[in-house]
């Protein structure tokens, strides 16, 4: 049986224009440039240049056209963020933002790890058949450099799709050809091979090199002790008692490349540092500005405002006009849009940049980190009278250009640490003094979590040792065990 029931319920929802204007905000300065571009060109009605007052032009008399079944006003956050967002920014269900992580800008006349070593396959002198072969084999090489499916896959794979018969034994074959490629080290199946494949290339029959020959031995008889830094058991294995003999053979190794393909199919990566803040000293005196490429001069098209103004006073008002006007009216409401929301963009990026420059003054002064102070987003978001979500997007995706180098605005975010006196210091400046009592530790004998965390407190830092090892973990240093040296 149905039932009629009346319900309430209070929801928020945000306008086109708070969207347009997060999004916006996002958005860094190297990629901006792309998004304007985008946007004058799906939308005739924005124009590059400077704006120019109208005082003819009366904002009431667009609400008189328009579809009433599209009020913009009433659109769902959902709807507005569909198939044209710009690439790197997407709705997650929360109503939340996910930003896609390496982002780069895109390398022109650049050749792939596959294509370098395509290009090889035709110095091997091979036939029709195994030609097909060595592809399927670079094919199934990834982007580090490595071979991870079994050479049992790959035959299936060629009788499937190529039709050529094949066995494990022939797949070797060419494969050891493949891995006299270069880069040096490519088409090995684990790092121990890779690691191999190099010392093969140093190592000479007629004139052996001790040092390339303890190094081989060492990934061949006691990998598995290498990589612990069980140095001891491999001189007792190997009936080595030359110390510096074994000490250039583990320099040796740890020299090569344990990624040859690189991070990404074997194309360089360059990114490109545009900051979006220029702060200098003059004097003493810190003067803030914002990159240029961060402020473009935009404006609504004079002739769709003239083409609007003509549809108004005419004195047809059928339903083609109608949609007609309808239309100019959307794309002077986008463009009006999208440029408030550059403005706002750039009073936002300016208003929390000049809140930090005042927090951390002493340190953008000379760019000692020790005087940088703990802060957090919640100390800038109340000091500017903005949500933290606002600040977390300005600090994720901005740099700031300095005297002494660029910075992203990161970086000036960090947790307080309380010393004995009583003070609060930035997590920043301890991980500074932790860097530095490891990199002077004696590397024959580390220190430990424990050792580093009494040395800090002689310093001064009450600090327990998870967060010492949370600490060291954060700037990518090993545990002792691993940082020992012969």
């Amino acid at each position: 049986m149905q039932k009629l029931s009346l319900n309430q319920s209070l929801s928020q929802k945000l306008s086109p224009q708070q969207i347009q204007f997060i999004k916006l905000l996002q958005v860094p300065t190297a990629e901006l440039d792309t998004r304007v571009e985008e946007e004058l060109e799906i939308n005739p009605a924005l124009e590059e240049g400077r704006e120019e007052p109208d005082t003819s032009s009366n904002e009431e008399e667009y609400d008189d056209y328009g579809d009433e079944n599209a009020s913009t006003d009433d659109l769902n956050v959902q709807d507005y963020l569909g198939d044209d967002d710009f690439a790197g920014y997407k709705m997650q269900g929360d109503g939340n933002y996910a930003e896609e992580d390496d982002r780069e800008i895109p390398i022109a006349m650049q050749t792939s790890l596959n294509d370098q070593l395509e290009m090889q396959i035709g110095f091997l002198g091979l036939d029709d058949r195994q030609t097909i072969i060595a592809r399927q084999l670079v094919g199934s090489i990834e982007g580090d450099g490595y071979i991870r499916r079994e050479l049992d896959a790959i035959v299936n794979d060629l009788a499937f799709a190529q039709n050529v018969e094949t066995d494990v034994e022939e797949l070797e074959e060419i494969l050891k050809e493949i891995q006299q490629f270069d880069p040096a080290g490519i088409g090995a199946r684990n790092l121990k091979e890779c690691l191999l494949i190099q010392l093969e290339r140093r190592w000479e029959e007629d004139d052996p090199d001790p040092i390339v020959e303890t190094a081989k031995n060492i990934l061949i008889l006691c990998f598995d002790e290498f990589t612990k830094k069980h140095y001891d058991k491999i001189m007792k294995r190997l009936n080595l008692e030359d110390e510096v003999l074994m000490k250039d053979a583990v320099h040796l190794i740890t020299k090569l490349n344990p990624k040859p393909g690189g991070v990404s199919g074997g194309m360089v990566k360059t990114q490109y540092l545009i900051p979006d803040f220029i702060l200098t000293n003059n004097q003493g005196n810190l003067d803030l500005t914002l990159n240029s490429r961060n402020a473009p001069d935009l404006r609504v098209s004079q002739s769709y405002s003239d083409m609007f103004r003509a549809y108004d006073k005419s004195d047809k008002k059928d339903k083609k006009l109608k949609e007609t006007v309808s239309f100019v009216k959307q794309k002077l409401d986008a463009a009006k849009w999208f440029i408030d929301a550059i403005k706002q963009r750039q009073n936002t990026l300016l208003r929390t940049m000049d809140s930090i420059v005042r927090y951390q003054y002493q340190f953008f002064l000379d760019g000692d980190e020790t005087k940088l102070r703990p802060m957090i987003l919640k100390d800038i978001a109340t000091e500017i009278g903005m949500d933290i979500s606002t600040v977390s997007r300005v600090a994720n995706s901005k740099s700031v250009q300095t005297d002494f180098g660029i910075f992203p605005l990161k970086y000036f975010f960090s947790e307080g640490i309380s010393t004995v006196s009583g003070e609060d210091v930035s997590s920043r400046e301890v991980k500074n003094i932790l860097a530095e009592l490891i990199g002077k530790e004696d590397k024959s004998r580390p220190l430990s979590d424990d050792k580093l965390e009494k040395s800090l407190k002689a310093k001064g830092y009450n600090i327990a040792r998870r967060t010492v090892a949370k600490y060291r973990e954060q700037l990518n240093i090993p545990v002792a065990r691993l940082r020992k040296e012969l």
